[in-house]
């Protein structure tokens, strides 16, 4: 590690600010575990005594830190594993923050001839003495306390804990400051680096890298933090820490788990396993996650996912001794429920294009109809005002598309995740959905719709009634597919799968007849699908197509399923594809032909974001093509949105919504619809 050059008086105060926004992250990321401990997500009530007031955060950042503290304990905990016979070990805590890792591990009883040296800034080292001499408990536990001081660099002094105030930056002056506190460098070592190395410029931080192999001959490194900064997601992520005057830097130049590897190899460690945090999350036991997806209700499947898929979790080891505490990687679908695949993708890629006349949209959650060509509507669904209590129409004009204000006579509810489904000849039934999580809607809705009655062009005026509904209606739910279906000379709503807010998946199908509004048993033969929500299900040759979806244990499925309709009923049928396709959800589909047509979604098996994947139902051929997404100014998500054909030949399609919570770094919503131009793929 070379030492930081000398910096002018303007350099300092630039280094200064940024250091100083790095070490407000500390202070946001302390809050997060703590909401996380206390809703019992792990076991840390040392935690509390770090921050002036316990804050209750959203679930998806208590489950965030939750998966970021269970990893980096599960690799802590191998590590006194597999060292425990060693007459002493140490561990050296890199930008440890406010962390109570020293103070938990104590009163668990896990430091037996185990030193604890943490380092960070001198003015986190500081503050953190401060609280920990202000704190009984805290200081209790410092067991031989011969420093406790307010001035640096060694902050705090005792037998088996070590605070030290100092730029790891500077190698000569780390260097002395940890000899000087008692730093071993031939004693086994646990390095730990959680969200720390990003922040530094990538020379340096591959220098903290390198000099930590170079000068701890038996040592196992662990390391969280951020990949994948080019997806839309990554972008949203990136954007962020900038407005926090915190940029990441290491992800734009190591921006894989397979990158990272390569990273610490090269830099003189010897073995390195990297795991993203859907692969960690899916190592761990059945019984260990579901017992986290109970803790709380929870609704944001897509913002787990994709958080998981942008961190990683890195063990890389120097010398024999460590080797056996790496990380397990999985090989292949016996050992993983969510073993990696690469798509085919084909070398052409499919643009997408702002929708003429750039009407605002900014939702999730809803659902859409084609009223009539050049008429489109859209219901419920979140957008930054909060849930939404009115439909929109979107109405093709001369010079482009307007959004139009759609008055409703009636039922008003408001609900998101639901089904809309068009019925030529009147409008629209909705079906399901939910207020939130816990609130399901067990209401369906009749949309009328009068196609010569319509003077104003800037409105729509529809009528909304409640459906009163004979025979044994089906559990409300939500993120479940309604389908048009006509057998025997009467038109059925077929209602399958979704979730319920105590059973996560669903598998069960229902008709509803339309004619006398009447739930109906019609027969179904053949295995069932998988239970799943958040699926496609599209009208195909009398029947429909399945494809897709979040299945049991929360993991995404990749198979297309066929209702056929005979003469007595519907038989189920599973369409054999000649090559597998990456497992996805929240994605849309249509039929075109004889082939599904299935945009976006969220997979967590392979790399980038889903496109286009094109599947022939009578072949079982695929091919899969990437999005062009660079006419659009906006970060495009492709998760929570509707999509709809816009021409009578299926060439193009519009997106409209979409996007979601970025775990903390902010809600994005996509602007504006655009169009995708199918002819390309569908010539193909």
């Amino acid at each position: 590690m070379n030492e930081a050059p000398p910096a002018t008086n303007s350099k300092k105060k630039q280094k200064h600010g940024k250091d100083a926004a790095v070490q407000g992250t500390n202070d946001s990321s302390v809050v997060s575990k703590v909401s996380s401990a206390t809703q019992g997500y792990f076991q840390d009530d040392l935690l509390q005594h770090f921050v002036c007031k316990v804050s209750r955060r959203a679930p998806l950042i208590n489950r965030g830190y939750y998966v970021r503290w269970q990893a980096v304990d599960h690799c802590v905990k191998q590590f006194l594993r597999v060292t425990g016979s060693c007459v002493s070990r140490q561990i050296l805590s890199l930008g440890a923050g406010f962390d109570s890792l020293y103070f938990r591990l104590h009163a668990e009883g896990s430091l037996e001839r185990v030193v604890v040296f943490e380092v960070d800034f001198p003015d986190v080292a500081r503050r953190k003495a401060a609280l920990i001499n202000g704190n009984n408990r805290l200081k209790d536990s410092l067991l031989e306390l011969d420093l406790l001081v307010q001035t640096g660099p060694v902050y705090v002094r005792s037998a088996q804990y070590n605070l030290l105030g100092v730029d790891v930056r500077n190698e000569r002056e780390a260097e002395g400051v940890l000899s000087e506190a008692g730093l071993r460098w031939d004693c086994p070592t646990l390095v730990l680096s959680e969200v720390v190395l990003t922040y530094m410029e990538t020379e340096w931080s591959d220098a903290v890298i390198g000099w930590a192999a170079r000068i701890l001959p038996q040592a196992l490194i662990v390391m969280y933090e951020q990949i994948r900064p080019d997806d839309p997601f990554g972008r949203v992520m990136q954007n962020h820490f900038l407005k926090l005057n915190s940029k990441i830097h290491a992800l734009c130049q190591y921006p894989s788990t397979s990158a990272q590897t390569q990273r610490f190899l090269q830099k003189g460690w010897e073995k390195c396993v990297c795991l993203d945090m859907n692969q960690f999350y899916f190592s761990l036991s059945k019984d260990e996650r579901e017992r986290v997806e109970k803790m709380e209700p929870f609704d944001e499947f897509e913002e787990w996912h994709q958080k998981c898929s942008h961190y990683f979790i890195l063990t890389a080891s120097k010398g024999s001794l460590t080797s056996p505490a790496l990380l397990v990687p999985p090989k292949g679908k016996t050992e993983s429920l969510v073993p990696l695949m690469a798509p085919e993708l084909q070398s052409f890629s499919m643009a997408v294009w702002p929708l003429a006349g750039a009407p605002c949209v900014e939702m999730v959650g809803m659902a859409s109809s084609v009223l009539k060509p050049g008429l489109l509507l859209l219901s419920g669904g979140f957008g930054r005002g909060g849930r939404h209590t009115a439909a929109t129409a979107l109405i093709r004009g001369k010079t482009g598309w307007t959004c139009a204000t759609v008055e409703l006579d009636g039922d008003k509810g408001v609900r998101l995740y639901h089904a809309l489904t068009s019925v030529p000849g009147w409008g629209a039934v909705i079906t399901g959905g939910r207020t939130s999580p816990l609130n399901p809607i067990d209401s369906v809705l009749k949309v009328t719709y009068c196609l010569n009655d319509q003077p104003d062009p800037k409105t729509v005026q529809l009528s909304v009634e409640k459906m009163v509904c004979t025979g044994q209606a089906p559990k409300p739910r939500w993120r479940h597919t309604a389908t048009l279906l006509n057998h025997g000379g009467r038109n059925y709503i077929f209602v399958f799968g979704g979730r319920t807010e105590r059973e996560p998946v669903l598998g069960d199908a229902h008709f509803l007849c339309l004619e006398d509004q009447h739930w109906t048993d019609v027969p179904l033969e053949g295995c069932f699908p998988e239970p799943r929500h958040s699926h496609s299900a599209c009208a195909y040759r009398g029947g429909l197509v399945i494809f897709g979806g979040l299945g049991q244990g929360g993991v995404p499925l990749g198979d297309v399923i066929l209702l056929k309709s005979m003469s007595t009923g519907f038989v189920w049928e599973r369409l054999r594809l000649q090559s597998a396709l990456v497992p996805r959800y929240s994605h849309t589909a249509h039929v075109i032909g004889e082939n599904l047509v299935v945009v976006g979604g969220v997979w967590i098996q392979a790399d980038g974001v889903p496109g286009v994947a094109v599947i022939n139902l009578t072949t079982g051929g695929s091919v899969e093509v990437n999005i062009d997404t660079s006419s659009v100014p906006w970060p495009l998500m492709l998760h929570s949105f509707c999509s709809e054909l816009l021409d009578s030949e299926g060439a193009e399609l519009v997106l409209i919504g979409g996007g979601g919570n970025c775990f903390s770094f902010g809600t994005h919503l996509n602007n504006h619809p655009v169009t995708l131009d199918l002819r390309p793929v569908l010539d193909h």
